[in-house]
């Protein structure tokens, strides 16, 4: 709903919405369906396992329309399954592994040297999670819960490795997104100067998960 309600407070159009069961491996017929419409992007808010397949379907269906997504991308079986069909599109994740920030840098170093593989969006933010709690631990010079609850809510521009995190009171703590690419040139013949979007949703046990 968030997508879909800021797209178009932002002047974006919706040409057409399909959705798909988890689990779904053939998805000609939804694609057949955006393919009419002629959108200009599919916005796709699904895992990388079904991503990398939609992906790659749209191309043989000659869809040319880069896609759009979100943190479910983030997977390096994405591009296994997913291959050339990917390049041109975007998703929006909680960090880049490439990010130069000397944080991440450490952390990502770090993780390699004893997982021996490139952590994934989940790992920087389990890391930040305890990182955070630690952190409140030590200004509250407790571990009672109220305690620590009081130094939570107060934490302001703590240094994450996603980011800079701060905790506004109610909603949950909260740091920009990184946008990242398959290449350098989607969106770059926008002809009207606003993006035609066809969605792609996933539908997990009757209800719609949408962006």
């Amino acid at each position: 709903m968030y997508f879909r309600e800021q797209f178009k407070k932002l002047g974006g159009q919706i040409l057409a919405e399909q959705s798909y069961s988890e689990g779904d491996s053939d998805f000609h017929a939804q694609l057949t369906q955006l393919k009419a419409v002629n959108p200009e992007a599919i916005y796709v808010p699904g895992y990388y396992t079904g991503v990398g397949t939609i992906a790659r379907q749209a191309r043989e269906l000659g869809i040319k329309a880069p896609f759009l997504g979100g943190d479910g991308w983030d997977s390096p079986k994405l591009w296994e399954i997913g291959g050339e069909a990917l390049n041109g599109s975007y998703f929006a994740n909680h960090y880049s592994v490439d990010d130069p920030n000397p944080a991440m840098r450490k952390f990502v170093g770090d993780y390699r040297a004893r997982y021996k593989a490139v952590p994934d969006a989940l790992a920087a933010l389990g890391y930040d999670a305890a990182q955070i709690l630690a952190d409140a631990m030590r200004r509250a010079g407790s571990t009672a819960g109220d305690k620590v609850r009081d130094a939570l809510a107060s934490t302001k521009d703590f240094p994450g490795v996603t980011g800079r995190i701060i905790t506004p009171c109610d909603p949950e703590p909260f740091a920009l997104p990184v946008i990242l690419s398959a290449a350098k040139d989607l969106l770059s013949s926008n002809r009207s100067g606003r993006c035609f979007v066809a969605s792609l949703l996933r539908m997990t046990g009757g209800c719609r998960s949408s962006g």
